[in-house]
């Protein structure tokens, strides 16, 4: 199928025989799972997955490449969500759902905080995704990467990235190298955060201005003291504390507000 890539849609089509095999290798797709694609696109990924899968879930936003995906794959087959993913129900689906997809860049993050909502419900995620925000995702505090991307999800997922996909595995090809991650969903005994939107809160206003330190960051938010209840010292900048850090943090502000009844 011929299809000129939409930039408004993000479009970059992987081509490479090779890199998708690794890639159907990596999601090591099972008969009876229950999988949702998003962007199909050309059905480079969603071919293979379908000569293994009984069913196969995908959701496009380009009427023109559903058009091309109803022509060659029949609905026993194939079920095409027609629209946005920023706005899908994965929840609709059901439970113990595996999500894969080549991402769109200019919406990868978002969709990776949209996605989180679903979590509870999801056994495993596989995604391309430019390199910069793989990079971001499995980071660790102290580096230049670390950031309120990597806290948000390490603090809801295990994080693996895979391999390396370069430009000339895409047609047009990015001006950047694309990479291929796992997020593994932590069941409920590992998040110990009594409030994430508060974490989200928090761990926004602590990377407004990275530079700083977070004393000053984090004024409006929480004062000295409870920072250093948290064993964060006042002085450190945002990229230096560890997830689980940001965690007692919020817990103890928490619980502060809670008996002061803020």
């Amino acid at each position: 199928m011929k299809h000129i890539p939409r930039k408004r849609f993000g479009q970059n089509f992987l081509n490479s025989p090779g890199v998708i095999r690794k890639i159907v290798s990596a999601i090591g797709p099972q008969p009876d799972d229950l999988m949702v694609e998003i962007g199909p696109g050309l059905a480079a990924l969603t071919e293979p997955l379908t000569e293994v899968l009984k069913h196969l879930h995908v959701v496009e936003i380009d009427r023109d490449l559903i058009a091309g995906l109803k022509e060659n794959f029949p609905p026993e087959k194939l079920t095409i969500h027609e629209g946005d993913a920023l706005k899908f129900d994965f929840g609709q689906l059901g439970s113990n759902l595996r999500v894969v997809g080549n991402l769109p860049y200019n919406i990868s993050s978002p969709l990776l905080f949209h996605l989180t909502a679903f979590a509870d419900q999801v056994k495993d995620m596989h995604f391309m995704l430019q390199r910069e925000v793989v990079d971001r995702m499995a980071s660790e505090a102290g580096s230049g990467e670390y950031g309120r991307l990597t806290v948000m999800l390490q603090y809801r997922y295990w994080i693996e990235r895979l391999f390396i996909v370069p430009p000339g595995a895409f047609t047009p090809p990015p001006k950047v190298d694309s990479a291929i991650v796992r997020l593994i969903p932590k069941p409920p005994e590992h998040m110990h955060v009594c409030n994430v939107d508060l974490l989200g809160t928090v761990v926004t206003a602590a990377f407004t201005q990275r530079r700083k330190m977070l004393r000053k960051n984090l004024k409006e938010v929480t004062g000295e003291a409870l920072l250093e209840a948290a064993g964060i010292p006042p002085t450190a900048r945002a990229e230096d504390v560890p997830v689980e850090d940001w965690v007692r943090l919020v817990n103890l502000l928490e619980k502060s507000r809670s008996s002061t009844g803020a």
